[in-house]
């Protein structure tokens, strides 16, 4: 993270959610549309400055009721985001950082009301893969590597968060993938 990245995660108490960047803001937008940065591996375990901000983003998606957060709608450029997994008991927030999509299926769906805590009061059907194999690291540094299924908000949809979380890292918002 940059030093002004660090300055925006430390200005609130580790308890305070971050607010969220809007699309509706030029200067949001700016900074949603930029891709973001790799975090050194090394930076990753024992990072006090890192582990702070995971726990800010953790609150940011407690307290938006969100079920995915990337660090660029909160300002801070750096391939890292949260997803909750609906495939697993207690639905957990994973941490994934430095992400990679290695690969998906040749089949593409129209994912139902697909939704943005960035692009509030609007929702929209998107084309997404109804599996991707991804790899990333988690706040510990660990590598995990594994197959993200599920595509249907009636079921499991973990998949889908993964392929939506992981756009924004690129600087791509889900109505840039609108079904016709």
């Amino acid at each position: 993270m940059t030093q002004k990245e660090i300055k925006l995660v430390k200005e609130g108490d580790i308890n305070q959610p971050m607010r969220v960047l809007l699309v509706t803001d030029e200067q949001d937008l700016k900074t949603l549309r930029k891709k973001s940065k790799n975090i050194r591996n090394e930076e990753i375990k024992d990072n006090p400055d890192l582990q702070y901000f995971i726990q800010r983003l953790t609150r940011t998606l407690d307290e938006e009721m969100g079920v995915g957060i990337a660090a660029p709608q909160v300002g801070v450029n750096v391939n890292l985001f949260l997803f909750v997994r609906l495939d697993k008991p207690d639905y957990p927030v994973q941490v994934a950082i430095n992400p990679k999509i290695t690969g998906h299926s040749k089949e593409m769906i129209c994912f139902e009301d697909d939704g943005c805590l960035s692009i509030p009061d609007f929702s929209g059907n998107s084309k997404r893969w109804t599996w991707v194999d991804v790899e990333y690291r988690n706040e510990k540094g660990e590598l995990i590597k594994e197959r993200l299924e599920g595509y249907s908000r009636k079921d499991n949809f973990t998949g889908i968060i993964f392929q939506h979380e992981f756009d924004h890292l690129q600087g791509v918002l889900f109505t840039d993938k609108l079904c016709d």
